[in-house]
């Protein structure tokens, strides 16, 4: 069966298009993936979407609409270019608010998340049935609604021989440590706090660009230890799993912080800054809750994925903070799968379990009482 996953993450830089071909949840192989930067007005859009104190529910509406149009366009040119025809998609959406842990509202207290991108105007232009709206069923059953990715991690990265963790650097940094011949109870998983999202935001405000790309501003500058140490005190990431991060922890509220906290310095020292915030928020993490005194040694390598591998700068200072460790950085492209193409394989995959109706929850990653089917089928 060939499924196309479709993924567009926290950074809102655009879509990525999966085409994957299962025998079974552990036997598949990627045909081909692509990626459909957003327009800027469309970006722009969601950003301001996202987490918004207000917002016009005619424009969320229509927003939803156009987010289907746009995810139908996806799938159909990537489909043209390999030549290539799925018979199931699986579209993740564009999350616009996750809220992962209960607060009181209205006399109740509810979590909630919320993906945009009308399903049944992708079944429509495609003419096939679409799995979406992942989150919610781990949710309903007590979870946080993610991270949902270490379904796929333990299916292709656990090894007998040693333990890995397994890094993905999108707007939000999350990483799945397996242990050395885990059982999918023994896995733990979850964010480390911002992955590119906070250096994006730095780079447009400071610079007018989307990004650091290669990450050459952020060589350029020089960390602000004095200002990194105030962020790392942030009691997110002293926070124990299971946790879950986004805009409404490490957006334009934070991002103003860090600006301030900056003051007159270098622009450049900013990027550097946000840069390294990134990196040592993720060994911090891996320090605190994977790689402790009692399982040094345990995990040797960490393979990473993800936007964030382009960053050059940023890798490099994964690799200085993770040697310490013992940990061997490794990117998912050695596996056969391509760091940019990894999230979009992971709905691949959860969409085609949902298809079957079995669970693809990992109650030990999302902190869910059980497993649970997750998704919501559209048919054409």
């Amino acid at each position: 069966m060939i499924v196309a996953g479709v993924m567009s993450g926290t950074s809102a830089d655009g879509i990525n298009v999966a085409l994957v071909r299962f025998v079974s949840a552990r036997r598949f192989r990627l045909l081909g993936h692509a990626e459909y930067p957003y327009p800027k007005r469309i970006r722009a859009a969601i950003l301001a979407s996202m987490n918004a104190s207000r917002a016009s529910v005619a424009d969320l509406a229509r927003l939803n609409v156009l987010m289907g149009e746009l995810y139908a366009d996806a799938v159909e040119k990537t489909q043209r270019r390999f030549r290539i025809q799925s018979k199931l998609v699986a579209c993740h959406g564009q999350t616009l608010y996750h809220q992962g842990t209960p607060a009181n509202f209205l006399g109740r207290r509810v979590s909630a998340t919320w993906q945009t991108g009308e399903a049944a105007v992708i079944a429509a232009r495609l003419r096939l049935p679409v799995v979406s709206d992942f989150r919610p069923a781990d949710l309903a059953a007590g979870g946080q609604g993610a991270p949902l990715v270490p379904f796929l991690d333990y299916a292709l990265f656990r090894d007998r021989r040693m333990g890995r963790v397994v890094l993905n650097v999108g707007g939000i940094a999350n990483l799945t440590a397996i242990p050395a011949d885990a059982a999918a109870k023994d896995v733990l998983a979850f964010d480390t706090g911002p992955g590119n999202m906070v250096m994006d935001a730095v780079m447009e405000d400071l610079f007018g660009r989307s990004y650091d790309r290669g990450g050459k501003v952020g060589a350029s500058g020089q960390v602000i230890e004095a200002v990194l140490a105030k962020l790392l005190s942030n009691r997110f990431f002293v926070q124990r799993p299971p946790k879950t991060a986004g805009r409404e922890q490490f957006g334009g509220e934070f991002v103003r912080e860090f600006l301030r906290l900056c003051g007159r310095a270098r622009k450049e020292d900013a990027v550097a800054t946000a840069t390294a915030l990134t990196a040592r928020s993720i060994v911090a993490a891996v320090r605190r809750f994977v790689v402790m005194p009692s399982t040094r040694g345990q995990f040797r390598e960490m393979i990473v994925s993800g936007g964030g591998t382009r960053n050059s700068t940023l890798m490099a200072m994964l690799r200085t903070e993770a040697t310490p460790l013992g940990l061997t950085i490794r990117a998912s492209d050695e596996f056969g799968l391509p760091s940019e193409a990894k999230e979009a394989v992971a709905f691949a995959l959860l969409g085609y379990q949902t298809w079957h109706r079995r669970p693809s929850n990992v109650p030990a990653a999302t902190g869910a009482s059980r497993e649970a089917v997750l998704g919501k089928i559209c048919y054409p």
